[in-house]
């Protein structure tokens, strides 16, 4: 009786696993002693099928005896039902014959307690040779109808919770996209679950591994079980390829492979969804640069390059404007833009319906490694062409690697110099490695006309020697592009010395005449700061000749100095100073000015130094103690116009 007790008093499952035990003994103790736990213990996840509503564990104990209890605990079955459960070979997504059979689970209770010692085909098995089976369970609904309510791979077909999950990108049919999952086994191989959105009910759509990236192409190298198209879902065991050899969990991870999923067994060709995976994932990193129109107005567009796993990248070439069924090649080219060079590498044509193309870089064209860092450091540019039968066309170009520019730009006017009415501007554009796009862009060039251009040494009122060369502007655009690296005498010259130069540039008429400037501008520490100072010049002894003289602040604090007269003589040319003292005490020359043209009334002088050599820069002039005069000529000295400076000034 106390036995009894004991047993009524117990843990349900020390009931559960002792009870045959103690009633077999009964008052006749035969010496057998009950099995016991010995303390180690699995419990699996039985997962809800078909929509039963019903889910749980399977718990594996190891007893002393050697034998295993196990225990399934199920949530939502119904009272009064009787649930055959087994143990089945394989995983639950290959299916397999049933192993060993378990007490069908209470739907009272839902609880199903079995000792297992062998499988139904007598071999004996072992707690850890269950935790080590190639194995699944299933419940049932019943007896009478084997629909399966709950599931859950045990043994080494369990997940380890490590997993790794690719986007599949729509493609052919548009809204069809989503997610192929890889989940580690315990046995090291993966569980792979393909689940998409807006596939149609009722399709089936078959899917792969390809062999090298989807920009490449390539065999199919491993088969899904295909997407049911009324779920959107595909589970599929991963242990093989197609055609032999190992392929698990960390081989999909290290895989040069790509996934597609097919409209449907007979439309192979159409490809609903699609995404890279293994090595050849995109990281998340990437780069975009800008493909300028070119010869062909109104396409333009991105050249995108992403990071993958392996260190290669994935190119998008993506245009506007390109007409439809037009086929465009499109190539990286060795240098900038502006200089031009060989082709280096070669990009699958851009379709010119969609206006897209995609392309694996991997290596250049004449071999050599060639992935994303190497595309962030290159010395090339982009060039999309019309046709392979007019390459000369180029309908989209843009610098890339190295020669981006980084946003940072200075532009300089370019002032209207011999021939009226042409002017514009010189812009410099910084690169990622300090070199630049000088672009001239004048306005009122001649149609046809080519016009070199240089930057000189010093101000352009000091004249100087040609220390750079330009591409020469074309008359009928008005445009130059160069790239500026060194100057002509290959010392380095970027951006930041253009900003830093002591020089001015030239735009000239023609090769054969280079006397006649059509546009100049001071650039550098010349350019002007648009700070200013004016004074009077006033008719001095009935000459008729008066105007004013303009100082304007430099950047490096020099001065441009402009005498501006009216009434001077077509031939003249007048010598002018800055005298000491006021005009009124009068006093010796200190500053010498370029003569005044009579026929222009203009000097230009640069202002840096008195002609003692003493500094004398745009803040001197402000407070000095000075006046100008302005002579006849060189052989007579007669003052015709004169004005107070600095602090002398009214």
């Amino acid at each position: 009786m106390e036995k009894l007790k004991q047993i009524f008093n117990a843990p349900l499952l020390m009931v559960l696993l002792f009870g045959a035990a103690f009633v077999s003994c009964g008052d006749d103790d035969d010496g057998v002693a009950p099995t016991s736990p010995t303390g180690n213990e699995k419990s699996y996840n039985l997962a809800e099928v078909n929509d039963s509503d019903i889910s749980g564990t399977a718990t594996f104990t190891e007893l002393d005896d050697n034998t295993t209890s196990i225990v399934i605990e199920l949530n939502g079955t119904p009272d009064g039902g009787s649930h055959p459960a087994h143990i089945h070979v394989n995983s639950a997504v290959e299916t397999g014959d049933i192993a060993i059979s378990l007490e069908p689970v209470d739907g009272s209770t839902g609880i199903s307690t079995t000792i297992v010692s062998s499988t139904d085909a007598g071999a004996d098995i072992s707690y850890n040779e269950l935790l080590n089976f190639d194995g699944y369970i299933n419940v049932h609904l019943s007896e009478n109808d084997l629909s399966v309510v709950a599931q859950g791979d045990i043994g080494v077909n369990e997940l380890t919770g490590t997993s790794k999950a690719y986007d599949l990108g729509e493609r052919a049919v548009a809204g069809i996209s989503g997610t192929v999952t890889f989940e580690e086994r315990v046995s090291g191989e993966a569980l792979a679950t393909i689940s998409l959105d807006n596939t149609p009910d009722g399709g089936e759509h078959p899917a792969h591994i390809h062999m090298n990236t989807a920009a490449e192409g390539g065999d199919i190298a491993f088969s899904f079980n295909a997407v049911d198209g009324t779920t959107g879902m595909s589970m599929t065991n991963v242990a093989a390829l197609d055609g032999g050899g190992s392929f698990g969990y960390d081989d999909v991870l290290a895989y040069d492979g790509y996934v597609n999923v097919h409209l449907s067994a007979s439309e192979l060709g159409t490809i609903v969804a699609q995404g890279d995976i293994g090595v050849n994932e995109l990281t998340g990193e990437s780069k975009t640069y800008t493909l300028f129109e070119k010869d062909s107005p109104g396409i333009s567009g991105t050249a995108k390059f992403e990071e993958r796993v392996n260190g290669e990248a994935l190119a998008t070439l993506s245009l506007e404007g390109t007409p439809d069924g037009g086929e465009h090649p499109a190539h990286i080219h060795m240098n900038t833009a502006a200089e031009g060079g060989d082709i280096a590498f070669t990009f699958n044509a851009v379709d010119g319906t969609t206006g897209m193309s995609m392309s694996n870089v991997a290596e250049l064209d004449g071999g050599g490694a060639f992935g994303y860092d190497d595309v962030l450091a290159y010395d090339g540019y982009i060039n999309v062409h019309l046709s392979a039968s007019e390459l000369g066309v180029i309908v989209a170009q843009g610098d890339i690697g190295v020669n981006e520019l980084t946003g940072e730009s200075k532009t300089y006017t370019l002032f209207e110099k011999d021939a009226p009415g042409i002017s514009g501007t010189a812009k410099f554009e910084e690169r990622v490695n300090g070199e630049a796009l000088a672009t001239l862009s004048l306005e009122g060039t001649p149609d046809g006309g080519e016009h070199p251009a240089h930057i000189h040494m010093n101000t352009a009122a000091e004249g100087g020697d040609i220390a750079f060369t330009f591409t020469s502007v074309d008359g009928t655009t008005g445009m130059s592009v160069t790239n500026v690296a060194k100057l002509d005498d290959d010392s380095a010259f970027g951006y930041d010395d253009v900003l830093a130069y002591d020089g001015y540039i030239n735009v000239h008429l023609s090769s054969d005449m280079l006397g006649t400037i059509v546009a100049q501008g001071d650039i550098g520490e010349n350019e002007l700061t648009g700070t200013a100072v004016e004074y009077a010049l006033a008719e001095f002894g009935g000459s008729g000749v008066s105007g004013v003289a303009i100082f304007e602040e430099r950047v490096n604090g020099e001065a441009l100095a402009t005498l501006s007269l009216t009434g001077t003589p077509i031939d003249g040319s007048h010598p002018a100073h800055i005298h000491a003292n006021s005009a009124a005490e009068t006093g010796p020359i200190v500053f010498t000015f370029n003569n005044v043209d009579g026929e222009t009334g203009k000097s230009f002088t640069n202002l840096a130094a008195l002609d003692d050599e003493t500094s004398f820069g745009y803040s001197d002039v402000l407070d000095y103690d000075g006046y100008i005069n302005i002579h006849l000529s060189d052989g007579d000295l007669t003052v015709v116009a004169q004005g107070d400076i600095g602090s002398n000034a009214p």
